[in-house]
């Protein structure tokens, strides 16, 4: 799943997918790890990764840390 900007830790939602974070430094929204364990559930949370450098558009500014994040969450899903 995708968002553009994240939901409210007070939302309801309910997910029992595996979720991974990439985030980007020059992001304008960093949110913590807890916050993506009380979103999404502690167990849900495979992979959480703060990257030494990019932003926004990350598949353009930095296309080879974006793809081996990837490539590291697929292999936790398999």
């Amino acid at each position: 799943m995708y968002q553009e900007r994240p939901a409210s830790p007070l939302d309801t939602q309910s997910f029992s997918v595996p979720i991974g974070a990439a985030l980007f430094p020059k992001e304008i929204q960093l949110p913590p790890r807890p916050w993506f364990e009380l979103m999404y559930g502690k167990d849900n949370v495979r992979r959480y990764t703060v990257m030494p450098h990019g932003g926004h558009f990350a598949s353009m500014e930095e296309p080879d840390l974006l793809i081996g994040e990837v490539r590291a969450f697929s292999g936790t899903v398999r």
